[in-house]
């Protein structure tokens, strides 16, 4: 459940819970209650008793979005559907506070069941191979790379630490398609590996006119980005060369920006251009792209411009070559890693479009080389939350 949405349906199952106590104090003979008017037996009593305590659960575990919750909500439901029957006269404005329940939890079985995007990114999680790190990063490891980005990487903290084959992220935002469209917040997760072939997984959450956008990015030899409506209706599902070209761009990005402890011995051909820039060649999925990576005086990367990024039409079925550019406002340091924590994607696109900032990000969480992929936390992960800060986006 979004936000709103899921604290309205607490609220509301809540509340239904306990005024099923009335049938149990009724059953009982604890009191006569004004609402029920109709006899109420003792096993009718346990029956309205057990369909409280169950939808005070369901409503509890909504609240800690405990995986399946939307199992004891149906349950609740159901429960309590037969209570209303034993005393329909009185009790059968209920069913339509039952009606919801079930739609949340078919909404809540789409978007975290089985077959919902987050069960895919948790099932694709697990089988990822996380490489061992190969030793630790050392400044004779810097001369194979330009002077800024030596730099960089020495900045980061990553000389004397263990080379990164991997981070698992947390983060929020906003996202809109395009100057004066409306802007969707969400929150995503991901996970990269960087071996021999980099794989990386995105998931987002978004919401847009109130209603919940399921995203789910893929990219393993091939890459595929495809969009729920509701966790149910597909609205994009994209895949083919260009789309495998695109998110070849953002795993370019993604190591850059989010991992600089792994330039070191990636598949790139650099090539310097000044002291603040240096283009890079970086190959991965069988495809070649390219971007130019500036610094400032103090040595970090303040921007990444690439020129091979392809930009997705809505419907995700073609795309259109235009420049790409992620700005980084702001780093965090923790222990012995600093990371590139809120930044932007920009599209630069030809009149009268124009260049605009599409995406808005901060990174909440990062966790590098954990034991597992799908495990968050290991001994280099910064602190569960990263302060936002109040000036950002």
């Amino acid at each position: 459940m979004r936000s709103v949405l899921r604290w309205a349906v607490v609220a509301l199952v809540t509340v239904h819970g306990l005024i099923h106590l009335l049938g149990t104090v009724t059953g009982f003979g604890w009191a006569q209650t004004t609402p029920l008017s109709a006899p109420i037996g003792a096993a009718a009593a346990v029956l309205w008793l057990l369909a409280a305590l169950l939808m005070v659960a369901a409503a509890a575990l909504l609240v800690a979005r405990t995986r399946g919750w939307w199992v004891v909500m149906a349950a609740a439901a159901l429960l309590s559907q037969a209570a209303i029957l034993t005393a329909w006269t009185d009790a059968q404005a209920g069913t339509a506070v039952n009606v919801v329940m079930l739609v949340a939890a078919g909404y809540g079985y789409a978007s975290s069941g089985p077959r919902s995007f987050r069960a895919e990114y948790r099932r694709r999680a697990a089988a990822l191979a996380t490489p061992p790190p190969a030793g630790v990063v050392t400044e004779a490891d810097l001369a194979a790379v330009p002077s800024p980005v030596a730099t960089y990487v020495r900045r980061s903290g990553a000389v004397g630490q263990p080379r990164v084959t991997s981070f698992h992220a947390a983060v929020h935002g906003r996202i809109r398609s395009g100057p004066g469209k409306p802007w969707m917040t969400f929150t995503g997760e991901q996970i990269n590996t960087f071996g021999r072939e980099p794989r990386r997984l995105f998931l987002m959450d978004a919401t847009m006119f109130g209603l919940p956008v399921d995203v789910l990015h893929i990219f393993d030899r091939s890459a595929t980005m495809r969009v729920k409506l509701c966790s149910m209706l597909t609205v994009v599902d994209a895949a083919g060369t260009d789309m495998d070209r695109a998110e070849t761009v953002t795993v370019f990005n993604d190591l850059c920006v989010l991992a600089p402890a792994a330039l070191i011995g990636a598949p790139i051909t650099w090539q310097s251009i000044d002291d603040r820039h240096v283009r890079g060649a970086f190959t991965a999925a069988g495809a070649t792209v390219t971007a130019t990576l500036t610094f400032n005086a103090d040595g970090d990367l303040t921007d990444f411009v690439s020129d091979d990024r392809l930009r997705a039409a809505p419907d995700g079925r073609s795309f259109t070559r235009q420049r790409w550019s992620t700005p980084i406002q702001r780093y965090y340091t923790v222990g012995t890693r600093r990371v590139a924590v809120t930044g932007e994607g920009r599209w630069h696109a030809p009149p009268p479009e124009g260049e605009f900032v599409y995406l808005d990000f901060h990174v909440d969480h990062m966790t590098f080389n954990a034991s597992r992929t799908s495990d968050a936390s290991d001994s280099n992960s910064t602190p569960a939350t990263i302060p936002t800060p109040q000036t950002s986006r």
